[in-house]
């Protein structure tokens, strides 16, 4: 385990059997349709190469760049994305896959950018859901597990661009978010 890390909440066992989960639904509900999938760069990137490999149906992929933290621990509720990456979405069945699922605020915008966009549908899958945090009223099609309201990292998900390597999802230790303690180099 990593010196910055207070406890493991998710190993990669128990990694696997939630992508292996939400795969199985969204395979059952999209079963005959070809699918857009747009992951939100740059937490999403693990779990969505997990979850891509899982999925059995004709699907495309596409990356919109998008945040509402920076380098903080709290979403700002200012989201900045670039969304002129995005292909034509008209009539198309749209699934948006993000690490974690915090205020909403984030989320909130893309899906209103993908709606505007011309799109049949559009669901949200989320590894992670933090509903006593959420300010904005959305809600994931596709939920991984809901978690306590602590700071997690790995696997994707990052503080300052760091610990998306670990291969398991735990808890940053208060002192190197707080700057009690200055991250090692």
């Amino acid at each position: 385990m990593h010196t910055d890390i207070a406890e493991i909440l998710f190993d990669e066992a128990q990694l696997e059997c939630i992508v292996n989960s939400l795969a199985e639904r969204i395979n059952k509900d999209y079963s005959g349709k070809t699918l857009e999938i747009i992951g939100i760069l740059k937490g999403s990137v693990v779990f969505l190469a997990d979850l891509i490999r899982k999925l059995e149906i004709d699907c495309t992929l596409d990356f919109i760049t998008a945040s509402s933290y920076g380098a903080k621990t709290v979403s700002s509720g200012k989201v900045r994305l670039d969304a002129n990456m995005l292909p034509d979405l008209k009539n198309k069945h749209i699934l948006l896959v993000e690490d974690i699922l915090d205020t909403g605020s984030t989320l909130a915008g893309i899906k209103n950018i993908v709606y505007g966009k011309g799109a049949f549908s559009a669901a949200v899958c989320t590894l992670f859901n933090k509903p006593s945090r959420r300010k904005k009223p959305i809600k994931a099609e596709y939920v991984g597990t809901d978690i306590p309201d602590k700071f997690v990292v790995g696997y994707g998900l990052d503080y300052n661009d760091r610990y998306r390597n670990l291969p398991y999802v735990g808890v940053l230790k208060p002192e190197i978010y707080t700057g009690i303690n200055k991250i090692k180099e």
